[in-house]
């Protein structure tokens, strides 16, 4: 079983972070936690204008608000963490503020695109210093 175990969620996936949600509470150990994580990504500086001022603080306040409904839908007495900056990099980061034994990430089926510039879920299973647990 799992100390500490990281479960970023895609907002647009929120089925596939259920899924892994429930498979991290079958993993987490008996004084285990686990830390359901969402990424915003920035903006690139040339679209800023066109949306409105606080776009990220409304983006990071309706993740939250989702991952509490997630958690309280699943029982799964997990923490809350709302991150901006690049996916991948905030995951790593995270594990590593906290001593993360496992994060479990969902992915989808590889196509072309992945080969060329990379998948969150790939570039996490390169650089992860804990183990990582892909779920397709």
């Amino acid at each position: 079983m799992y100390g500490k175990i990281i479960v970023p969620v895609d907002m647009g996936q929120i089925d596939k972070g259920e899924r892994i949600l429930r498979k991290a509470m079958l993993l987490r150990g008996e004084h285990g936690s686990i830390v359901l994580l969402n990424v915003t990504e920035n903006l690139p500086g040339y679209l800023t204008i066109e949306v409105p001022a606080d776009f990220i603080d409304q983006n990071v306040a309706d993740a939250t608000e989702r991952l509490k409904a997630l958690n309280a839908a699943c029982g799964a007495n997990a923490e809350i963490s709302v991150k901006v900056g690049a996916p991948a990099d905030q995951i790593l980061l995270l594990a590593d503020e906290i001593g993360a034994d496992l994060i479990m990430v969902a992915s989808h089926l590889p196509n072309f695109s992945n080969y060329l510039l990379g998948a969150t879920a790939d570039r996490v299973v390169r650089h992860a210093k804990c183990s990582v647990l892909v779920d397709r």
